[in-house]
């Protein structure tokens, strides 16, 4: 429960506004053009230097989500970064599935100053950080640190029958 509470999340059935979509990046475009789908899409930022990051691939976390989950699409966006990391993924069993899918944002500044902050509006605040969407709307967002399975999978199962 403790680790419930240290991560922040958001439900918001189109509450949450996502700012001009003329200013996005085409990553961001992209991405939003994915999520307005009916099908639930799984955003998650990551990082390949990120221990947090590879704490969630490791023992088949990851792998083992995106495999039971085949209805469900996944948007990998590696940030803060300047490679996609495609090779960590694939030695801990991501990357392959049909449903998922691998991006590299185009800055990829660990600087403070000049790392991305925001991404289709909405706050980038730390990385790993995951996203539920469905209909162009954010469900939930784990915005600091690791995810917990079951969690996730609870919040794709409401989403699913959610608004």
């Amino acid at each position: 429960m403790r680790k419930f509470l240290c991560v922040l999340m958001v439900l918001a059935c189109g509450l949450v506004s996502r700012g001009d979509e003329a200013d996005w990046l085409p990553i961001e475009k992209q991405v939003a053009e994915i999520t307005r789908s009916q099908e639930i899409t799984v955003v998650h930022f990551w990082a390949p230097w990120c221990s947090n990051c590879a704490s969630e691939l490791a023992n088949g976390g990851w792998s083992s989500f995106v495999e039971g989950n085949p209805k469900v699409r996944f948007v990998f966006v590696t940030t803060w970064h300047t490679e996609d990391g495609r090779g960590l993924l694939e030695r801990n069993g991501l990357g392959k599935q049909r449903n998922f899918q691998l991006l590299l944002h185009p800055n990829g500044s660990r600087n403070s100053a000049d790392m991305v902050k925001t991404f289709m509006g909405l706050p980038v605040t730390w990385i790993p950080a995951t996203w539920v969407f469905r209909d162009g709307k954010l469900r939930y967002a784990l915005n600091f640190g690791e995810v917990r399975f079951a969690m996730l999978q609870q919040m794709v199962d409401d989403t699913s029958r959610s608004c």
